[in-house]
């Protein structure tokens, strides 16, 4: 025996009362939840939809779909911080890799010059701070408005517009402007403040401009289904 359309949506909607948000692991949970209850009725037909369901749903333990949730989510935060990582390597790659060290020199005779100037190191990681904040802000909002419209959250798509692992990152640049002291610095530390602040900037401009304008691809690549229901 086989669900019908409105055992289905029963089961959408249990894991929604169970606090599973995202429609791509509400898809996977009720695939999951539908073949256990068709193998159930397969061994015994008298059992009822709503026992069969809560028989499954007994076997998630005590704290429901929680586990289930949270090793998703460490996986798409990985698979994230690859796609992050991936496109960071293009930029040390022929011809970018150019730009990339051309970038890394020009900050570094900056910081040379004014090092002195502490005000200048420091404002330079304020506005990084700031840009990044404010991209942040700009996509999340971005993002609520589309899932307003589609009324579907995908775990993904969250990840790529508002709350990655790499938003912590911004800690660094704070931690970096606060220990500079204005006193004189060798090159070598100078070369690894103008590294650091290069890398920043790139993984701010890979974070905030280049995988959210590539998210509808890797959206398709993650779900197969996402191109039909949105």
């Amino acid at each position: 025996m086989k669900l019908n359309a409105e055992q289905v949506e029963r089961l959408y909607a249990f894991t929604r009362q169970h606090y599973v948000e995202y429609y791509d692991l509400q898809t996977e949970l009720v695939d999951h939840l539908a073949n256990a209850i068709e193998e159930q009725w397969q061994q015994n037909p008298k059992l009822s939809f709503e026992e069969a369901l809560n028989i499954e749903f007994k076997k998630f333990g005590v704290f429901g779909f929680m586990e289930v949730v949270e090793k998703r989510q460490v996986a798409l935060n990985k698979k994230y911080n690859k796609l992050v990582l991936n496109e960071m390597k293009v930029f040390f790659s022929v011809p970018k890799i150019i730009g990339t060290f051309s970038a890394i020199g020009i900050v570094f005779y900056l910081l040379k010059f004014f090092q002195e100037g502490l005000e200048i190191a420091q404002g330079l990681f304020g506005i990084l701070i700031v840009v990044f904040i404010i991209g942040l802000a700009i996509l999340s909002r971005r993002n609520k408005k589309n899932t307003r419209q589609t009324g579907k959250k995908w775990l993904l798509k969250e990840i790529i517009f508002g709350y990655s692992s790499l938003a912590g990152l911004i800690n660094l640049p704070i931690q970096l402007a606060l220990r500079l002291n204005g006193k004189h610095y060798s090159d070598s530390s100078l070369i690894l403040f103008s590294l650091l602040l290069v890398l920043l900037c790139l993984t701010t401009y890979i974070v905030l401009v280049l995988i959210p304008s590539q998210a509808e691809k890797h959206l398709k690549e993650t779900y197969p289904e996402y191109e039909f229901v949105n």
